[in-house]
């Protein structure tokens, strides 16, 4: 399954709760991409909290983009990408 990076830029500050609250928020949206065969691994957050980062497992950009609009989540940028590690070449 293709790999990809997907930038989200929120004119609002992200602002998911810690606690049983923003875990059922998580995992809704965990639930919701299982429909198109997209799973969220993780995502990095800017320190302001206006960017995310998000690394998907997902059949293509279209998939991503459709569950992006079901959880009402924002896309700024999609990219493929592939894992680059720096001890293979030792």
């Amino acid at each position: 399954m293709p790999r990809y990076v997907v930038e989200r830029v929120f004119s609002d500050r992200l602002q998911i709760p810690v606690g049983e609250t923003g875990a059922k928020s998580c995992l809704a949206i965990v639930e919701s991409n299982l429909a198109e065969q997209v799973t969220w691994i993780f995502s990095y957050v800017s320190t302001d909290k206006k960017k995310t980062f998000c690394v998907y497992d997902a059949p293509g950009p279209e998939a991503i983009r459709l569950t992006a609009s079901l959880c009402k989540l924002p896309i700024s940028r999609i990219t493929e990408v592939r894992v680059l590690d720096p001890y293979f070449y030792k």
